[in-house]
């Protein structure tokens, strides 16, 4: 199953429609948004005409609308959706890490520092976009589309708009 995910759009819909132009992108079946900003999600949502799993980020405030995280089953992996600023992803990863372990989550998925990150820590794959529209690691923005598989490892590409 090919599943994009995205981050930190806050409010910049033009980014998202680069992302979604992208080659890469085409042939998505589900998008995963790691929140900051979640209006942005439904509009993700609105325009593809897919399914949107998406967290609340710091920035989706007033909050009671969206979870911090979410876990989800998809071909065969199991998955921990967050914006990360809850488990101090700032300062490391070890707390995220742990709590995709505490659900059973193979994939653990966060935002937050508007920086892509793709490492292994503790037998879980750790994933962040970085950011669609305020990068903090390159010029341009970015996103991920993931390829899933049972029993075998996300194949992951890292791309930029």
């Amino acid at each position: 199953m090919k599943v994009g995910i995205l981050s930190d759009s806050h409010g910049d819909y033009r980014c998202i429609d680069m992302a979604l132009s992208h080659k890469d992108a085409q042939g998505v079946e589900l998008w995963l948004f790691a929140g900051d900003i979640a209006m942005d999600a439904d509009y993700l949502a609105m325009v593809t005409d897919k399914e949107v799993i998406k967290v609340a980020g710091n920035n989706d405030w007033p909050g009671g609308r969206l979870p911090d995280y979410e876990t989800a089953d998809i071909a065969g992996h199991t998955i921990l959706l967050t914006h990360g600023h809850l488990f101090g992803v700032a300062f490391g990863l070890d707390k995220l890490a742990q709590a995709a372990i505490d659900v059973g989550a193979d994939i653990a998925i966060y935002g937050h520092t508007h920086m892509a990150v793709d490492t292994v820590l503790d037998d879980v794959r750790i994933l962040n976009p970085g950011s669609i529209a305020r990068p903090r690691d390159a010029r341009n923005g970015s996103f991920m589309v993931m390829d899933l598989t049972a029993d075998k490892s996300p194949c992951v590409k890292l791309l930029r708009v």
